[in-house]
């Protein structure tokens, strides 16, 4: 395939940067959603994303494409841009390609006759993504926790890609780092590395922590496990909709929970 312009709708600054990428490598690249940011000046605006989808060979969308169903995730736009109107501008022959793609947005795509390509998909990108991620949900912890991260007890659920880099850097920042998972490979490499491990079916048992990161996309924080916490338990959930915390048990339970949606990945 023949890729001259490159189309960018909606998402956060690393699209606007990757846009810029883009055009620095000779490409031409229009834009729409970022009408209340700055761009590259290489870069093309469009306030119509519909054009601008038009116009190019290849379209790229957020991470998560969106986060309703029928909006893009476009936090820089002032307008609304609707899953429906970008879509419907789709042409055959072009690429479309996007992040953390639903059910709901896929069956969209499928029913006019497309595909789309979820990048997130390839594992290069999701094991470097991990990197920002693991970094950006210690530096929440560290803004949020009356203490240290040297000496905290953290427990981290699941260790997939990010749960693995988080176990890491956790651990030489010196922080006490359990991991609970259910595959009992997970639990022995997770050991290997200095951590406690408990299996996921013991979780309630598991003991009291400063700070837990959950990496799993479903629920697993209970009312029943978030009754056994300690009430100064800082909950931060890495993982992508539906989440793994029960968060109005979370409330009624006063224990604090962040869902960091906004971090690069929201993937184990």
């Amino acid at each position: 395939m023949n890729i001259d312009t490159f189309a960018v709708i909606g998402g956060d600054l690393r699209f606007a940067y990757l846009a810029g990428l883009l055009a620095a490598d000779g490409y031409k690249v229009i834009t729409s959603g970022f009408d209340s940011t700055d761009l590259p000046p290489c870069v093309t605006g469009c306030t119509n994303p519909a054009q601008a989808v038009s116009l190019a060979d290849f379209v790229i969308l957020p991470v998560p494409v969106s986060t309703d169903g029928t909006t893009i995730n476009a936090p820089f736009s002032r307008i609304r841009i609707s899953v429906d109107q970008v879509l419907n501008a789709v042409k055959p022959g072009q690429m479309l390609v996007g992040g953390a793609i639903t059910e709901e947005v896929r069956e969209e795509v499928e029913k006019r006759g497309f595909k789309i390509l979820d990048y997130l998909h390839r594992d290069e990108l999701a094991i470097f993504n991990a990197v920002p991620t693991a970094e950006g949900a210690i530096q929440l912890a560290m803004e949020e926790l009356p203490i240290t991260i040297s000496g905290a007890s953290c427990l981290i659920t699941g260790y997939g890609r990010i749960g693995r880099i988080l176990s890491r850097l956790l651990i030489s920042l010196g922080a006490h780092v359990t991991v609970a998972a259910r595959k009992y490979s997970d639990l022995a490499w997770a050991e290997s590395m200095g951590c406690r491990p408990i299996e996921l079916i013991h979780l309630a048992d598991s003991g009291d922590f400063d700070v837990i990161f959950n990496t799993i996309p479903f629920p697993i924080f209970n009312h029943e496990v978030l009754s056994r916490l300690d009430k100064n338990t800082l909950q931060i959930d890495l993982a992508s909709r539906p989440g793994g915390v029960d968060f109005n048990a979370a409330a009624e339970l006063q224990i604090k929970t962040i869902w960091a949606l906004s971090l690069p990945d929201n993937n184990t």
